[in-house]
C-alpha cells in the first residue's frame, strides 16, 4: 500500500516537473525530471556539484530519479505515515520548495514546535486531523502557504502562472485522496431569480435609455419621458454602462 501510494504521488509530481531545461532564470540550472544538477552530483557523490556534466543531468533516467525523490523527499517527510492527501501536498511542496521548509510550515498550522523534523509529537498532531473537514483544512492551509511564499519570490514574475497552476493542481489531487474535499458554493448558489435580476437592474435601465434616446432622435415621441432630449439619454444611458462595468471590474480585483 505504502509503494502504491508513493509510485501515485510520484506520477503526479513529475508530471509537473516534466523533462530536461536549463531556464536561465531558474536558480535551479540544468534539470532533469525536477532533479537538478546539484542534488544529482550530491546523489551521486561527485565533488564539486559544478563537476558532474550537464550531459548527466540530461541522460538521467526516471528509476533513478525515483530512488532520489523516494530517499531525499518522500522519506524525509515521513510521508509513508502520513494520511493520503497530506502526504502529496507535503511531498510536492518539499520537491518544490525544500523538505525542511514544507515541514515547518506544516509544523506551524498544526501549533507543534517547527523544527523541521517529523517526530512523534507531529505525528500525533496530525493523528488529530486525519480525516475528515480537519484534514481537508489541513491540506488547504499547507497549499495556501506554499503559494503565499512562491508569489514572495523573485522569479514569481517569470514562473509565477506555472506555480499557481501546479499547487492548483496539488490541492486539487490531494483534497480528492483524502476523501473530504472542501465544500465549494457556487456564486449564484441560494440566490434568487429576483437577487440575479436586481444585479441586472442598472442595464436594463440603460439600455431603456439608450433605445428611449434613439427613437426620440429619429423623431419618434415617448411622452413618458418628456423632459430629457435624446442626445442627453444615451450619453446618461452610457455612462450608467461603463460605471456598471466598472464598479463590477473593481469588486472583482479587490
Amino acid at each position: 500500500m505504502a509503494e502504491a501510494r508513493f509510485e501515485a504521488c510520484l506520477a503526479i509530481v513529475l508530471g509537473h516537473e516534466g523533462g530536461y531545461a536549463d531556464h536561465p532564470a531558474d536558480p535551479g540550472g540544468a534539470t532533469n525530471l525536477g532533479i537538478t544538477r546539484r542534488t544529482l552530483a550530491d546523489w551521486r557523490q561527485v565533488s564539486p556539484w559544478w563537476a558532474l556534466p550537464k550531459a548527466e543531468v540530461r541522460g538521467l533516467q526516471r528509476p533513478e530519479a525515483a530512488r532520489i525523490y523516494r530517499a531525499l523527499y518522500w522519506q524525509r517527510c515521513q510521508a509513508d505515515d502520513l494520511p493520503s492527501g497530506l502526504d502529496l501536498a507535503l511531498f510536492d511542496f518539499a520537491v518544490n520548495s525544500g523538505p525542511d521548509r514544507a515541514i515547518r510550515q506544516m509544523q506551524r498550522l498544526l501549533g507543534v514546535v517547527a523544527d523541521g523534523r517529523i517526530g512523534p509529537i507531529t505525528l500525533a498532531a496530525i493523528a488529530t486531523r486525519n480525516a475528515g473537514p480537519a484534514l481537508a483544512s489541513l491540506i488547504a492551509g499547507l497549499c495556501d502557504a506554499r503559494l503565499g511564499f512562491l508569489s514572495r519570490l523573485k522569479g514569481f514574475a517569470t514562473f509565477g502562472k506555472g506555480w499557481t497552476r501546479r499547487v492548483a493542481a496539488i490541492r486539487s489531487a490531494a483534497l480528492a485522496a483524502s476523501g473530504s474535499p472542501l465544500p465549494s458554493q457556487s456564486p449564484h448558489k441560494g440566490r434568487s431569480a429576483m437577487d440575479i435580476l436586481n444585479g441586472y437592474k442598472t442595464y436594463i435601465t440603460a439600455i431603456f435609455m439608450l433605445l428611449a434616446g434613439l427613437a426620440q432622435a429619429f423623431g419618434i415621441d415617448l411622452p413618458t419621458l418628456e423632459g430629457g432630449s435624446s442626445g442627453q439619454m444615451i450619453m446618461e444611458a452610457l455612462a450608467l454602462i461603463f460605471l456598471r462595468q466598472g464598479i463590477k471590474t473593481g469588486a472583482g480585483q479587490g
